[in-house]
């Protein structure tokens, strides 16, 4: 892979959720050795901090409507920075904290050109406020991104939906809300659950999946990292068993990679708090490493 310029930048959001720790998310990660393992492949790397969020500990409550100006605030800042990484040819690679943020960062890189989604998740985060029995907004962005919900995050960075259906690809879902899968099975998105994967194996949904954005030069990954299988992966919000091995992920990298269509990147919720020796993180990092051209041989 060419040498790339990229761009980190640290959304330390534990809002979208009530499991606390996930603000630690981008801490645990770099102290995995992001940068470095990317600088070693040839890579000039940029490390922009964190954008300040304030933390479930300053809210009165965790009620959805005190969350959301400070949520949107977040997405918009994100949105910012990713719309200028990439206008200054810069690669985001996007650190949660939670998947919320995903919402800012998608619309951010799609500013002036539609991207191809690749969302990689356990679950479909296709809920809305009339939907959620939680009400947790890490379990909306998908909607958000695709013009439903509430307002506020939807015109986030700019008014309305941010992406079309045909756009977008869900990967490696499995833990769907009754009220949820109605409305992500009517979405319009190409979604390819576990059970696709353990039908017809990662290497034919890949093929699939790029045949779609054959006509998109650019695919931006939105990889929650609660889409492997908790036994590999501890540490995260969310666990749901029978998720992703470690190859399949690490294969769905490779192939990314050698596309060089890759134009920015979500690393979302891990929880360093419910790891394990910082496992997770350090599992972020290698598959970083092969989303950015290590290769076996």
């Amino acid at each position: 892979m060419m040498s790339k310029k990229i761009r980190i930048i640290g959304i330390p959001m534990d809002l979208g959720q009530n499991q606390r720790g996930v603000d630690m998310g981008p801490s645990a990660i770099r102290y995995a050795g992001l940068a470095p393992t990317l600088q070693a492949l040839g890579h000039e790397t940029f490390d922009s901090g964190d954008i300040t969020i304030p933390g479930h500990y300053s809210l009165k409550n965790t009620s959805l409507e005190e969350r959301l100006p400070p949520i949107r605030q977040a997405c918009q800042r994100a949105y910012e920075l990713g719309k200028t990484a990439v206008t200054n040819g810069e690669i985001p690679i996007f650190l949660g904290g939670d998947h919320s943020a995903s919402l800012g960062t998608v619309g951010g890189v799609s500013h002036d050109s539609p991207v191809g989604l690749i969302w990689v998740d356990a679950h479909g985060d296709f809920n809305t406020p009339e939907t959620s029995a939680s009400g947790n907004v890490h379990g909306m962005p998908l909607a958000v991104l695709l013009g439903k919900g509430a307002k506020e995050l939807v015109d986030v960075g700019r008014p309305g939906a941010k992406m079309t259906p045909e756009h977008v690809v869900v990967i490696g879902v499995r833990d769907l809300d009754e009220k949820e899968k109605v409305l992500l099975k009517n979405s319009g998105c190409t979604v390819f659950t576990m059970r696709d994967i353990d039908e017809f194996g990662m290497r034919t949904i890949l093929q699939n999946t790029l045949e779609k954005f054959k006509d998109l030069p650019r695919i931006h990954l939105s990889f929650d990292m609660d889409v492997i299988d908790p036994i590999e992966v501890p540490g995260v919000g969310t666990p749901s068993h029978g998720g992703l091995t470690y190859r399949e992920a690490q294969l769905l990298m490779e192939t990314l990679a050698d596309t060089n269509k890759l134009h920015s990147v979500d690393v979302m919720e891990i929880n360093p708090i419910l790891d394990i020796s910082n496992r997770s993180a350090q599992m972020a990092v290698s598959l970083m490493a092969s989303l950015f051209g290590k290769s076996i041989i």
